[in-house]
């Protein structure tokens, strides 16, 4: 008996995995700054699910839009408006 394999798998492609969250949450903050790869941007079209990296992004304009109201509540606040 030989400890070969009886079937060689290095030929086929690499099997499709999702992206981690974090993976995801990384990809739109590069596409949010303008800032995103070929590559990475090639990946997430390959492997992710379009569903994912909107939710990502619609959560973060979100937490963007919070973000900046506070900024101006609390500029005004300090301003004495």
């Amino acid at each position: 008996m030989s400890s070969k394999p009886e079937h060689d798998d290095s030929n086929l492609p690499p099997t499709r995995r999702s992206p981690r969250p974090l993976s995801i949450i990384l990809s739109v903050l590069a596409a949010f700054f303008g800032v995103q790869s070929e590559k990475n941007r090639t990946r997430d079209f390959q492997q992710g699910r379009p569903i994912h990296y909107i939710l990502v992004g619609l959560i973060m304009t979100l937490l963007f839009i919070l973000a900046v109201l506070v900024a101006v509540k609390l500029a005004l606040r300090s301003a004495g408006v």
